[in-house]
């Protein structure tokens, strides 16, 4: 809520300018005394009555909420959800396995098993976990390229494939897959590695899904037409299958493709509706249960096989399979692509639980979630299921038809279970081709994520090109390599913005202590002779050197240069001096005289080396003083200065390392060098103590150049500079009385001597 202008208050601070070691010696530092080893591992595993109660809720948080279900309030809003769920997971478990590339049976199991384990273990109340089609396409991607087509000849010269020995092959690749990922979740849970998932953000898994669903799409419009293509996997495959397809496509089946175009169109309508009358729907229409049984009774009433060679599911076992045990030595090879499957199922499940905890009010864990996922993986693939993980779409269902807990997945999969033993087999005669266009009108919120990359690149340009990097990588190189390319390229981005810290110039707001971007504000006051800089990153070895290029665009000039420039000009006077061409007065300030500059050398050393002497130069014990902005009695081109503070506003440093450290050490020398005074103001102490650990203060650079804030140091500086300039009334009347001095018979009659208080006694003597 914004507050009238009028409504604003104004305040009055009187207090001390404040530097670190002023404002330390006034307020009194609280002394942490870190804890030892014995006593961190004592706080860890000391037990209460409690204790293990809390540890098993928290392996098993049904055991938390389930005591506090309110029964009369919530079983018809679960019950009603969970059938709703179901009958979604049943449609989509057929279809989504077809992306798995094992027989579509499979994908019931699939839907069922992972479910009973999250619903125990699980922290979110309403994620519907099971089939995903981009996890789907990641398994099937692994299935293909460890048992393609070829390496199952029915005979020795036979081109036919001997289908039942592939797929027992790939059943049993895909169980390894499903367990060996959840094998790496599990670990990562225990691991307490839940915070992996804050390196896929939000533009990364947005390209990479959008990536997914294209290469969903391709292969399932193969399914819709019907047409035969390779099977090929990695870099460039969906670019080869889109070749095959289109050479293939004259031989499309005309009553799959019908079919398929149908079920996609009624799907797609309907799924609108869903969306636009949300609000007043009660319970979305089920439109996948429909056109499943519809599209069922035609192909059995009009025997669309044997008249129309149509593709249809022909075999779903019913009943369980016997559980298998995955095959160790698959591990090998398959452990990269199972590392990146389980983490991209983990990502996307953690990131819709988020969603919905948050519009709930409760928490979700994640490195909880992880441990329920592993086990639920691990249980899963024993059973030959593909990795779970969550369709955007069943949440959205099980959460908008009024489900409460996970009781509602438990029902959920009690509806699946009805349909692997009892309704299985009515579904053979369903075609291949509607599980497809099924599957394909699911991808619609993954096709609309597109609409994103305009708005990323409004607010962020970095994360729009981390969008757009990860999605081309992931079509053309596959997802796992697509992923891993994102990934990388998205924490490159990071080291680019901060190898390159933001910097800005500050200046005062009149009349406050306030201190603003000068170029974003008009008619602010810089102070005289200061430069006041902000760095608005950390500051590593990586950009240390944006470090010192900024300096240098801000401050005008490189101080390297000035120094090496004013060695060289006082040399050169040094040797007019000695040769009598220059003289100097008895306070070492030059006189030039008459001075023909034409035999001098000229300034061509524009990259002399840095010396480590004092830029001066004494003749008979009395030191030069050269006024650098003016003009000099030799040919070399020193720039000018004109400030003579920086202040360096450390109030966004979050982290210096030790090259750091010493780089900004030797930034400090390099001023002071050139007679400007370095300081640092709202620096953190964590910072600051870094720097102390790091030997940045010294004699040479004390603590006394921190100040708490940078009105603060403005305040210091302009005190000193008044004072050493003479400026100060004070300080006039002294040197007046100083230079008086013996010239006066009665200093009591200067008039500068009158004005001054005649108590001061101590000013009295000053002045005499």
């Amino acid at each position: 809520m914004s507050i009238p202008k009028n409504e604003y208050k104004p305040y009055l601070v009187s207090r001390s300018v404040y530097s670190e070691t002023n404002f330390q010696d006034e307020i009194e530092k609280n002394e942490i005394v870190p804890k030892t080893l014995r006593q961190k591992v004592k706080k860890h595993v000391r037990c209460s009555r409690r204790t293990p109660l809390l540890v098993l809720k928290s392996i098993f948080p049904i055991l938390d909420w389930l005591p506090k279900y309110r029964w009369k309030e919530w079983i018809i809003h679960d019950i009603i959800s969970g059938v709703s769920t179901g009958l979604v997971s049943t449609l989509q478990g057929l279809s989504f396995a077809l992306l798995a590339a094992v027989p579509v049976g499979y994908g019931l199991y699939s839907a069922f098993f992972p479910v009973l384990i999250y619903a125990f273990m699980g922290t979110s109340r309403h994620l519907s976990i099971g089939p995903f089609p981009v996890v789907c396409l990641m398994v099937g991607s692994i299935v293909l390229s460890m048992a393609p087509d070829e390496k199952f000849p029915l005979g020795e010269n036979s081109t036919k494939i001997d289908i039942e020995k592939r797929d027992q092959t790939r059943v049993l690749i895909c169980g390894t897959a499903c367990f060996l990922s959840g094998i790496i979740q599990l670990a990562l849970g225990i691991l307490q590695i839940g915070f992996i998932v804050r390196y896929l953000g939000e533009p990364l898994v947005g390209g990479f899904t959008t990536a997914a669903a294209f290469q969903v799409f391709v292969s399932q419009v193969k399914q819709v037409l019907n047409v035969e293509t390779g099977n090929y996997n990695g870099v460039l495959s969906i670019i080869y299958t889109i070749i095959d397809i289109f050479k293939n496509i004259a031989k499309t089946n005309i009553a799959d493709l019908i079919a398929g175009l149908l079920a996609f169109i009624v799907c797609v309508a309907v799924k609108e509706v869903n969306e636009r009358y949300k609000h007043k729907l009660r319970v979305p229409i089920p439109i996948e249960i429909i056109v499943t049984i519809v599209a069922t009774g035609i192909s059995y009433g009009a025997n669309l096989e044997k008249n129309y060679k149509a593709g249809i599911v022909k075999t779903i076992p019913s009943g369980f399979l016997p559980p298998i045990v995955p095959d160790v030595s698959m591990f090998q090879e398959m452990i990269g692509s199972a590392f990146s499957t389980g983490i991209v199922a983990y990502a996307v499940a953690v990131s819709v639980a988020k969603v919905y905890g948050t519009k709930n009010n409760y928490p979700v864990d994640g490195n909880q979630e992880f441990i329920a996922y592993g086990v639920s993986n691990m249980f899963g693939g024993i059973f030959s299921c593909f990795c779970a993980s969550t369709a955007l779409s069943r949440t959205a269902i099980q959460e908008g038809t009024g489900g409460k807990t996970q009781f509602a997945s438990l029902i959920s999969a009690a509806i699946v279970l009805i349909a692997i033993v009892a309704l299985g087999r009515l579904l053979e005669p369903l075609q291949k081709s509607v599980l497809a266009a099924i599957c394909i009108a699911n991808l619609k919120g993954m096709f609309w994520q597109v609409r994103d990359v305009p708005r990323l690149w409004r607010q962020n340009k970095w994360d729009s090109v981390i969008w757009i990097v990860t999605c081309i990588a992931a079509i053309v190189l596959g997802l796992d390599l697509g992923l891993l390319v994102g990934l990388v390229f998205g924490l490159l981005t990071v080291v680019l913005r901060v190898q390159f810290p933001s910097s800005s110039s500050l200046a005062s707001v009149p009349d406050t202590d306030l201190y603003k971007d000068e170029k974003l504000y008009r008619n602010l006051i810089r102070p005289e002779g200061v430069k006041i800089i902000r760095f608005s990153s950390g500051i590593f070895y990586g950009n240390i050197e944006g470090l010192r290029s900024s300096i240098k665009k801000i401050i005008g000039f490189d101080p390297v240069r000035v120094f090496n420039k004013r060695s060289k000009a006082l040399r050169k006077i040094n040797n007019l001096i000695k040769k009598g061409q220059l003289s100097t007065t008895r306070n070492g300030i030059l006189t030039t005289g008459a001075v023909d500059n034409k035999g001098f050398e000229s300034d061509d050393d524009l990259n002399m080396p840095q010396e480590e002497e004092r830029p001066g130069v004494y003749t008979d014990e009395v030191e030069i003083r050269v006024d650098w902005n003016s003009e000099l009695p030799v040919k070399v081109c020193v720039p000018k200065v004109n400030i003579h503070s920086v202040i360096f506003d450390f109030g966004q440093i979050t982290f210096l390392d030790v090259v750091a450290v010493k780089c900004l050490k030797l930034i400090f020398t390099e001023f002071k060098r050139i007679d400007i005074d370095p300081y640092i103001a709202a620096c953190d102490d964590n910072v600051l103590k870094k720097m102390g650990m790091c030997s940045f203060f010294d004699d040479k650079i004390t603590f006394d150049v921190c100040f708490l804030t940078v009105h603060d140091a403005v305040l210091y500086i302009e005190n000193e500079r008044m004072f050493q300039s003479g400026h100060d009334p004070f300080l006039d009347k002294i040197s007046l009385m100083q230079e008086s001095k013996g010239q006066l018979e009665f200093p009591e009659m200067d008039p500068f001597y009158n004005e001054l208080d005649p108590q001061d006694e101590a000013l009295r003597v000053l002045a005499s």
